[in-house]
């Protein structure tokens, strides 16, 4: 709890004396003003958030957590628990998606296994922060015990703080864990006071009857939970993951550090929810990737108030979204970085 409150009381809020004049310098490149849109708006908030009118990303890093969820007991999946520490091979081996597209677009990616329920005996390259085998059932009580969430939280404010030491100027979220739509929407449900019917999806693609059964899962847990949805952190702790958990303190340490964080998809969307609920001045760091096509993420975007870089009908996770989108973000920065002006380039101005 010690490394969770330090690094609460290290976030502040974005300092906006600078945004004159980076709004100054976008205004005079050699373009109509406003003309490059949302590239313009992405490049004055990476810049607010670092606090700085000379941005550089050194280093694009994402990191996967994985983690396995109790309440696929109930059948909420598409697929058997036993495909997540499948799909953890098949990212370390270099054939998810996740792992071709940052082997494309020049992306470190660290996979974390923060509560697989598999020992993963024989894999090279895993960070291993392992707290247990998997949640317990969310419709039978809490999915983690509140040290367990704690742990969790702070294992991911620590990978922040190291990746950011190591020259890290873009963090991106991703998760793997079968069922993971489940709790991630029964979060949504109590941080916004939403009925489950409105925001639950298809996940990995069930059917309609199972999608009615997923809903009423959903349901069963907050109301067994009841009791536990206090505060930010305990509604974390009672209806989270592991991977949701870490994400939420990958988000917290990075932005303790000023570093921008790229959010991914439904499931990454909640632990920065969280985050924010845990820390309101934390959205200013988030940047978010994509607008999923699990049904529940337009609404939360919505009430956010924020907007989605992509919309490509995409719900893979992993950290996909963030990959492409971290790409549109370095696109920004160079454009800011490296476009002429029109005193610069001798190219005459609108005339007034």
């Amino acid at each position: 709890m010690e490394l969770l409150e330090k690094t609460l009381k290290q976030i502040s809020p974005v300092t906006l004396s600078l945004a004159s004049s980076i709004q100054n310098r976008l205004d005079n490149l050699t373009k109509p003003q406003g003309s490059l849109g949302k590239l313009e708006e992405i490049a004055l908030r990476y810049c607010i958030a670092r606090g700085t009118i000379s941005p550089v990303i050194k280093e694009k890093h994402i990191f996967c957590f994985a983690a396995d969820h109790g309440v696929t007991a109930e059948k909420v999946s598409a697929y058997p628990p036993s495909v997540t520490p499948q799909m953890v091979r098949n990212i370390l081996g270099g054939g998810a998606a996740i792992s071709v597209l940052t082997r494309y677009e020049n992306i470190k990616l660290t996979v974390v296994d923060i509560g697989v329920a598999d020992p993963l005996d024989g894999l090279t390259g895993l960070c291993r922060k392992k707290i247990a085998y998997g949640t317990a059932n969310i419709i039978n009580g809490p999915a983690m015990k509140k040290a367990e969430a704690i742990k969790a939280i702070e294992i991911g404010i620590e990978i922040a703080l190291e990746a950011e030491t190591n020259g890290t100027t873009l963090l991106g979220t991703g998760e793997m864990g079968i069922g993971n739509t489940t709790p991630a929407t029964a979060l949504y449900c109590a941080y916004l006071n939403l009925p489950p019917d409105e925001l639950t999806g298809y996940g990995t693609g069930i059917t309609p009857e199972k999608l009615k059964h997923k809903i009423d899962v959903i349901r069963t847990a907050l109301h067994i939970n009841k009791n536990f949805l206090e505060d930010p952190l305990s509604i974390l702790t009672a209806l989270g993951g592991f991977e949701i958990a870490g994400i939420c303190g990958l988000i917290l340490g990075g932005a303790s550090k000023k570093v921008p964080i790229v959010v991914d998809g439904f499931i990454s969307s909640a632990a920065a929810l969280a985050a924010c609920k845990i820390n309101p001045y934390v959205k200013d760091y988030l940047f978010f990737s994509h607008l999923s096509a699990e049904r529940g993420h337009k609404i939360f975007l919505e009430q956010f108030n924020t907007f989605p870089i992509l919309s490509l009908d995409m719900r893979l996770g992993e950290g996909t979204g963030a990959a492409l989108a971290m790409n549109i973000i370095e696109a920004a920065i160079k454009i800011y970085n490296e476009m002429a002006t029109f005193q610069s380039a001798g190219v005459a101005e609108k005339n007034q």
